[in-house]
């Protein structure tokens, strides 16, 4: 079976180098650190609203569990089907969270 039968098959295996991993993990550790900076720093909590500061945590969180889903468990080098069987879901889970939060306010 050649590799392409094989790939177009599912059964491609991935194959991470460490200086890939290394790569992901200063990323996931530089994001981790600008979250505790933000959270942990008066100045910087002090010149955004509390609505600012949520939205980077959001935005820092989402970027920190796509890299996480992406690399460590593979999805990043699968079908697109599989991706988005995964990724439908959670953006309805993540409407319903918004649409929570929202009419939380009313």
């Amino acid at each position: 079976m050649s590799a392409i039968e094989a790939q177009e098959k599912g059964l491609h295996h991935v194959h991470s180098s460490k200086k890939e991993i290394w790569k992901i993990f200063i990323v996931l550790l530089a994001i981790t650190v600008l979250e505790f900076l933000i959270a942990l720093t008066p100045a910087i909590r002090g010149a955004m609203s509390y609505t600012q500061v949520a939205a980077v945590f959001l935005f820092l969180t989402v970027l920190k569990a796509y890299y996480i889903v992406a690399y460590f468990m593979h999805l990043k080098h699968e079908r697109i089907n599989m991706a988005y069987t995964i990724l439908i879901p959670l953006m309805f889970i993540i409407y319903l969270i918004a649409l929570l939060m929202i009419e939380g306010h009313s």
